[in-house]
């Protein structure tokens, strides 16, 4: 089954291959199937001899903002299900997924992540755009990337999930414990151009119109390392992190997300997931921001 929402391209005349993020009408967010689809790409290339470097961008100028959360927990299985009696005249009431459903569903989304930081070729993110969310983790967790200086990088989910999102791990290893906190406890999104001076990036560029080359750029360089060379070093790279920044990393990860997304809100506190079935999802994004806004002194 094809899912024209990614796109790959492989060049094995410079040993690099092109992952294009196809879905621009939601922004290239990703849903489990579209996320499923990337997977088996990057499974694929995994064992072809024939790639060395792995070049993922998003169609249209965007890269990624992430999970779709216009189907937030369609994740988990998102089905009519009948709380002990029922619903009044025999209909099924919808619940929260259970904890249960909620670590299996984790554990494997973690391990689409997992596998991406530890990938075995050279992997360079081209980001243009947004890049929310996974899309983030995806710029964070790439060997080389090459960023916008005017794109929107962060974890606004941590508004209406809770702050126990992503990689903390990594996060807190690539970010910082000082900005990974901001981040996480406050969901701000900034610009890219903000931190560069911390050399989180590879490269942030203030002219959008070159990230598109200058990734190519990297990844042909990239590729003129011998291909066993390149594995061996992801392989030496992995054992660093997982020594010295990951450890735990593996089950903490799914844990923190499963529990901690499964949250109780006062009533002055914003529960997305009622206010998109009020309202829908794009006044559930606006009533989000007005919530969150919080003039400066």
């Amino acid at each position: 089954m094809t899912d024209d929402r990614v796109l790959l391209e492989r060049d094995e005349e410079t040993g690099v291959a092109l992952i294009t993020l196809n879905n621009p009408a939601r922004r290239n967010s990703y849903d489990a199937a579209m996320r499923r689809r990337l997977g088996e790409h990057l499974d694929d290339l995994a064992m072809d001899d024939a790639v060395k470097v792995v070049h993922l961008r998003g169609a249209e100028g965007v890269f990624s903002t992430g999970a779709d959360m216009g189907n937030a927990y369609a994740w988990y299985g998102d089905k009519a299900r009948g709380g002990e009696g029922g619903a009044p005249g025999g209909a099924r009431q919808r619940r929260r997924p259970s904890q249960r459903r909620r670590l299996g569903v984790d554990r494997r989304t973690f391990d689409f992540y997992h596998e991406f930081m530890g990938y075995p070729k050279v992997t360079v993110a081209e980001v243009r755009g947004f890049a929310l969310g996974g899309g983030f983790e995806l710029a964070l967790m790439a060997d080389i990337a090459v960023v916008a200086g005017n794109a929107r990088i962060g974890m606004p989910a941590t508004r209406f999930l809770g702050p126990a999102l992503g990689s903390l791990h990594m996060f807190f290893h690539r970010l910082g414990p000082v900005l990974a906190r901001r981040m996480l406890l406050t969901g701000d999104t900034i610009e890219a151009a903000e931190i560069a001076h911390l050399g989180v990036f590879t490269e942030v560029l203030d002219d959008d119109a070159r990230v598109a080359d200058r990734a190519a750029w990297w990844a042909r360089k990239a590729a003129k390392m011998p291909a066993d060379g390149i594995v061996m070093a992801k392989e030496a790279f992995r054992l660093v992190e997982q020594l010295q920044a990951y450890q735990g990393e593996e089950v903490a990860s799914y844990l923190f997300h499963a529990f901690g997304t499964n949250l109780q809100f006062e009533d002055d506190e914003f529960n997305f997931v009622k206010v998109r079935a009020e309202h829908g999802v794009k006044r559930a994004f606006q009533l989000r921001d007005e919530h969150f806004e919080v003039p400066e002194p």
